[in-house]
């Protein structure tokens, strides 16, 4: 069982805080970091403001070593496809192959409206993710030499060089998830790597298991070809009172948060995240909202990890 540490920058993050925990991430054996993909920030002031994700993931590639590095999830509106797979294969390249590559349809419609990106309909937003989906892997995996013409209805492309092509080959990996019961899971089976849901229980996580599954079985791909994964909040403590302090900190309440998220003692996170397993969860990603509690990662590489295997 994989832990990655998962970040929302938006909610209020310098890149130096970002960095100190991608770091400490990293000098905790933690398998990757990971940051969301928003503009906008929720319920907070969200100060200094947003830091890009992809020009921030520029920077970790060059100020890590070995901790892969990501999205979850890059949404499809904010980024024409083709420049987004120059983007994503120049960070792999300075990254030595470490880079992931969530992307989503995207939800949020306030934060398209305060920095003026256009936010179509639900059923358009998936058509576009599907066609950059199409695209971007259309570009990566055209051969040296090779052109790559895509005649689509929203991003049509002619003779593209596609290039430049990132370090790993024939890609990075791309993480899909939500819980859609038909697009998503035919979409995640054509194009994704890694299936992630973010924040459902686990019967929830066992029924849309199941329907990814499925996809994959009906287009004669092997459903054990993808990785499956959760990510739920974080909020660990030795005694009570550290569960309540770190709780408090980032606005939630210790009860709602055994229930909905990971929280509670080290032994705790043992268990729950072994149901996860048993439902068919490979990765953990950890929703860590303050970031500048370095001692929060710590404790859970030095407590939770080494019992998970």
């Amino acid at each position: 069982m994989d832990l990655r540490i998962f970040t929302e920058p938006q909610q209020g993050a310098t890149y130096d805080d970002l960095l100190a925990v991608a770091k400490t991430a990293e000098q905790c054996g933690y398998d990757a970091f990971f940051r969301s993909d928003h503009y906008l920030a929720m319920n907070v002031e969200g100060l200094p403001g947003p830091t890009d994700a992809w020009i921030t993931l520029a920077g970790l590639a060059r100020d890590t070593s070995t901790i892969r590095l990501g999205t979850l999830v890059t949404s499809a509106t904010f980024r024409y496809p083709g420049p987004l797979a120059i983007s994503v294969a120049q960070v792999d390249a300075m990254s030595g192959g470490r880079i992931e590559l969530g992307l989503g349809a995207g939800w949020f419609e306030e934060e398209h409206r305060a920095y003026g990106i256009p936010f179509p309909s639900l059923g358009e937003r998936f058509d576009r993710l599907e066609e950059s989906l199409t695209i971007i892997t259309g570009l990566w995996e055209t051969p040296v030499g090779r052109t790559f013409t895509h005649e689509g209805r929203h991003f049509p492309i002619t003779d593209s060089p596609a290039l430049p092509k990132p370090a790993q080959s024939p890609r990075p990996p791309i993480v899909m998830g939500g819980m859609g019961k038909k697009r998503t899971p035919a979409m995640t089976a054509r194009y994704a790597d890694e299936f992630n849901l973010p924040f459902v229980s686990i019967d929830d996580t066992v029924a849309q298991f199941g329907r990814v599954r499925a996809a994959c079985t009906a287009i004669d791909r092997d459903p054990d070809s993808l990785v499956y994964s959760n990510a739920l909040v974080l909020c660990c403590g030795r005694t009570d009172e550290e569960i309540a302090r770190r709780a408090a900190k980032i606005g939630r309440e210790v009860d709602e948060l055994r229930e909905n998220g990971l929280a509670g003692t080290p032994a705790e996170l043992v268990d729950k995240i072994g149901r996860y397993r048993e439902a068919g969860s490979q990765r953990i990603y950890l929703q860590t909202l303050d970031l500048a509690d370095l001692d929060h990662l710590e404790l859970v590489a030095s407590d939770v990890m080494s019992q998970i295997g």
